[in-house]
Parts: C-alpha cells; structure tokens; sequence
C-alpha cells in the first residue's frame, strides 16, 4: 500500500482533529476545493493540523463560499520534522517563495530570515513565508508544519547559538572539497541547522565571525558558484542524506 495518497488533495486546518467531527473551511479553501478542483459533495479529502496525523474527511454542503468537511478515521499518525533549521538572506519575492516551498520539501523543521550586510530585502513578509510553507506542506504528504521565525540580524543569531548545535555554513571562499565527506564526519544529535548568505555573499568580517561561532562546519558546494536558491536546495539534500531521515 502507498505511504501517500496524492489522488485526494490535502488541506491544512487549525481545528482540532478527531473521528466524526465537522470543520468549517475557510472561503479560500471552499473556493479550492469547489471551483478549482470542482470536487462535489462526498468528495474525498485529506486534512492535517500538525498535531494530530492526517484524517480523510468528506466534503459536505458545498458552495463556493463556503464548505465543510466530514472527519472519517485517521489516515497517518502524526509524524515530526527533523530537527533541522534552515537560515538564510531573505530574497526578492519571487525566489523566496520558492527556496521556502523547497526548504520545506527537503524537511527543514523551522525557517528563519537573517539579515546580513548584502542582504537584498531587509524586510520580510512573514505571512506569506507562512503561506508557501504551508501550501508546500500540503502538497508534498507531510503531516507537520513548519515553524517561521521573524527576522534577526547574523550577529544575534551567532551570539545565541547553542553550543552543541551543528552550524553548516556554506561558503563560496571554501577550499573545494568533498562536502559528502565533510558531512559523514560530524555528529548532529543535537539538531543542526543550514545557513546560506545573499547573493553577494557574506563579507569578510562576517565570514570570520561565523567560523568563531561554536560547532561550525564550512561546507563547499563544488566548483562553480550556485545561485542563492540553488545553494539552498543542493545542500539540504547533502545534509538529509548524511544527518538526516534520508539515511
């Protein structure tokens, strides 16, 4: 039997979750599922709250307004990230709606904006960070939601680091070496986290400063220069499949 079943779309919900209960969706998710899909009454549906698993639900009353959803039994158990963070130099809006969709895909429990000096947006749009997670979420057969850290200036988050949490810094000025390798020699039983910089990169007083950071890996990417979203996604697939549940 699959582990997922993609052929029923998926909604995360706030309500609680339980066998025989009815929620009421909000009017985007009605408009979704009534005049985007055109599902009708009886329709199968997936929901998930990040506390307690994924219930199959059916569809009841619908119109394009508004909708609500009838709990069966519980598809899944209710599962849990790992404990992995994603940091990053918030980008123009268009790539940062992607690299958060990918970071939650690849499995990165929390996500966090931090500010650098060649950072290209100093503010970010925390609601619609939450809003790509989220529709990443859905999408992709997890049963658990991302958290979304505001924003902080680099300094801050490297005063604060725990000790014993892995900080894997990928760094264009890295010697060229093998990062599978790198990876496979460290120990994250504390959790770890990935920190990509801005476009421009960090500077050099910032590259110092997060080398000082306590429980840091500088980790190279290879040869060639990778865009920032790029980065992203190459190298939280290195860490899932060396630290992480792709093991």
């Amino acid at each position: 039997m699959a582990r997922y079943d993609f052929s029923s779309p998926r909604l995360f919900v706030e309500a609680d979750l339980a066998e025989g209960e009815t929620i009421a969706l909000a009017p985007d998710q009605s408009n979704y599922l009534i005049a985007a899909l055109r599902l009708r009454e009886g329709a199968r549906v997936l929901v998930f709250n990040g506390r307690d698993g994924e219930y199959a639900a059916r569809l009841a009353a619908p119109t394009r307004r508004s909708a609500r959803l009838v709990l069966a039994g519980r598809a899944r158990a209710q599962e849990f990230a790992p404990d992995l963070d994603y940091l990053f130099a918030p980008l123009k809006h268009a790539r940062l709606d992607y690299v958060a969709q990918k970071a939650v895909e690849m499995g990165a429990r929390r996500l966090r904006p931090v500010l650098t000096r060649r950072t290209q947006a100093t503010r970010v749009n925390l609601e619609r960070l939450r809003a790509n997670a989220r529709e990443a979420a859905e999408q992709c057969g997890i049963v658990w939601l991302p958290e979304i850290l505001a924003e902080a200036p680099l300094d801050r988050v490297l005063e604060q680091w725990p000790a014993q949490r892995l900080l894997i810094f990928c760094d264009e000025d890295a010697p060229c070496a093998n990062p599978i390798a790198a990876l496979a020699g460290r120990e994250a039983s504390q959790g770890a986290a990935l920190l990509i910089g801005p476009e421009g990169g960090f500077d050099e007083a910032e590259r110092a400063a997060i080398l000082l950071a306590p429980n840091v890996l500088r980790l190279s990417l290879g040869p060639r220069i990778l865009r920032a979203d790029t980065a992203a996604v190459a190298a939280l697939a290195l860490i899932q499949a060396q630290l992480g549940d792709w093991r």
